[in-house]
């Protein structure tokens, strides 16, 4: 069977669906990830192949409408949220053609599309195909759909719709415990960690002395975007003598080295670091977020945007993370949260809970027969 997968425009959109798409490739199935340009050396290194349906990458989107207009990016939450589906859904219907034309001569039995990765249901319709909705967070992005379904009011008329179809499968890898009651019924899964690897060094995976505290911005991190936001956290850390990692692309460490003394910095794939950690300050990134989970370490969650918040606060209810948004983050209060989760028990137990939670859902190998079976009935 032939399996389509539509991923976001950012390494991590991509990190997430990849554990599902390997899963499906090992059962001898063929396997496409389409995704942006810039993106297509993130799927191929994951070792899945890759096809690009849109020369431009997610700031283009971001930042201008469909006429090349620039955007005004709106900060409050009831704006915010519409105004990412908006983007996210102006990049799936900028593919689409593309898909539509690889689909003329590769077919796919069924299309498994990101939370957010808007082209993947139109794709379906237009195909008359079965789609499926994997998570690669554990946001629910109601308001983004809302927004998306506001910029794809013509693509959707073409279908004779009005709101975004409804996967013939969800697939969500939120644990339980941080599920919101009126999440609509999915299907549960283990995430896995789909991210780039490397060379390692023995650092990476064994602890030292001290405690060690992980300081990232994620896989989009760059020195335009978040090279004060590093420093800042790492000097007001460093005075409690711990150990600061800080992952980061070469270009970025090599600026941190020389602004910071005594830090560790570079590629450092983030699943081999995180169990080594005693504690991850991030920025509530999707892929950051499940990896920390996953690795049973306590989090200090500084969101860099607002539409992280709620994802954010489920995790600091049940007791596995601090927060505070970036205005508040002085160095009093990052240190004194940082000296918090460090001494207090309670937040790394709970960590460890949630860890386990993840463990016990199902495996994306386990997945590979609902998919076959959901596909099989399509074509019959």
């Amino acid at each position: 069977m032939k399996f389509l997968f539509v991923p976001g425009g950012s390494p991590a959109t991509v990190f997430g669906l990849v554990p599902l798409a390997r899963a499906l490739r090992d059962a001898g199935h063929e396997v496409l990830m389409a995704s942006t340009e810039d993106m297509m050396p993130v799927v191929t290194g994951t070792g899945i192949p890759g096809i690009a349906v849109t020369p431009h990458d997610i700031w283009h989107y971001i930042t201008k409408d469909r006429e090349g207009n620039l955007k005004e990016i709106p900060e409050d939450l009831p704006r915010q949220g519409p105004f990412v589906g908006r983007w996210f859904a102006q990049m799936g219907a900028d593919g689409l053609p593309v898909l539509l034309d690889i689909s003329g001569s590769w077919r796919p039995d069924l299309v498994v599309g990101g939370s957010m990765s808007y082209a993947a249901p139109l794709l379906a319709a237009r195909l008359d195909i079965p789609y499926v909705r994997q998570a690669w967070d554990t946001d629910d992005s109601n308001a983004q759909d809302r927004g998306a379904e506001l910029e794809l009011q013509p693509e959707l008329a073409e279908l004779g719709l009005s709101r975004l179809p409804e996967p013939d499968l969800r697939i969500e890898i939120c644990p339980p415990s941080l599920t919101p009651p009126e999440a609509p019924p999915a299907q549960l899964m283990r995430w896995l960690p789909g991210n780039l690897q490397r060379k390692l060094e023995p650092w990476m995976f064994t602890r030292g002395d001290r405690r060690r505290v992980c300081v990232t911005a994620g896989s989009r991190a760059s020195k335009e975007r978040t090279f004060d936001f590093l420093r800042a956290l790492a000097q007001n850390i460093a005075p409690l003598d711990v150990e600061i990692v800080i992952p980061a692309p070469e270009a970025l460490a090599v600026e941190l080295r020389s602004a910071l003394a005594g830090i560790r910095t570079g590629w450092i794939p983030l699943d081999v670091l995180a169990p080594t950690c005693d504690l991850v300050v991030h920025h509530a990134g999707g892929a950051t977020t499940m990896t920390t989970m996953n690795a049973g370490v306590p989090h200090l969650i500084i969101p860099e945007a607002v539409v992280f918040n709620a994802p954010a606060q489920r995790i600091v209810d049940y007791g596995a993370a601090l927060t505070m948004q970036p205005a508040e983050a002085t160095p009093e209060r990052v240190a004194s949260a940082v000296a918090e989760l460090l001494t207090n028990p309670s937040y790394t137990e709970r960590a460890r809970e949630l860890s386990q939670e993840i463990a016990r859902l199902p495996l994306p190998s386990e997945m590979v027969g609902p998919l076959e079976k959901l596909a099989a009935q399509r074509r019959g």
